[in-house]
């Protein structure tokens, strides 16, 4: 049985609570079409690339840290699930059920970059960045490999550093005791963060099952 949420906050120039929510969720979603392109050129480079030299590739991959990786998976797909579970007790008026999964988002979403952060330290310990020298590649694919992990990983975590804003906003919507009628704010940003971690879910194979 499904719960109406709270009677929204409108907003200049809204009069209207549905009309609010369509816009708020139209503009997102052209937002979100925009990342998509914008990651989706990413992915067709690397097609190209992995279909010029796929041998480079794979030995280039394997020397990606799985582990850490698929830890990072797990913690990202649980954080997209503590989300969901917020913007539903938002929208019942379970307050101490939100900020609970708002915090534990965070916490998992923060984790996240901290692991991120270890992987990039011991990959530079080891040389696996193209330019520095000691790269231990020569093949092009692998070189190649290299440039897109560490350019589309640092993007992506600039994204997942601006959803944690995003979401800490919400705690502090909580601490105000506005975040019940701001219902809509936690829809779009649940919508937002889901994207980060569908480009993550799409990132772990191509960058740590290659090879392997």
């Amino acid at each position: 049985m499904s719960v109406a949420p709270p009677t929204p906050m409108l907003v200049e120039p809204f009069e209207q609570a549905d009309r609010q929510h369509e816009a708020m969720v139209f503009g997102l979603w052209l937002f979100l079409a925009t990342e998509i392109l914008f990651f989706g050129g990413f992915f067709f480079l690397y097609a190209v690339a992995r279909l010029q030299d796929p041998g480079g590739f794979a030995v280039g991959g394997h020397k990606a840290n799985l582990l850490l990786g698929t830890i990072n998976t797990v913690l990202l797909m649980s954080s997209s699930a503590t989300l969901t579970v917020a913007e539903r007790a938002i929208k019942a008026e379970w307050r101490r059920a939100a900020r609970v999964a708002i915090v534990a988002t965070l916490i998992l979403g923060t984790a996240f970059l901290a692991v991120k952060g270890f992987e990039y330290h011991e990959d530079l310990s080891e040389h696996l960045f193209p330019t520095v020298p000691g790269f231990p590649f020569t093949a092009v694919g692998a070189i190649r490999f290299w440039s897109f992990y560490w350019l589309i990983t640092l993007i992506h975590a600039v994204h997942l550093t601006i959803g944690l804003a995003f979401v800490a906003r919400l705690l502090w919507l909580d601490r105000l005791g506005t975040l019940g009628p701001r219902w809509m704010v936690a829809e779009v940003t649940t919508l937002y963060w889901h994207l980060v971690d569908i480009v993550w879910l799409l990132l772990w194979p191509l960058l740590y099952l290659i090879g392997r």
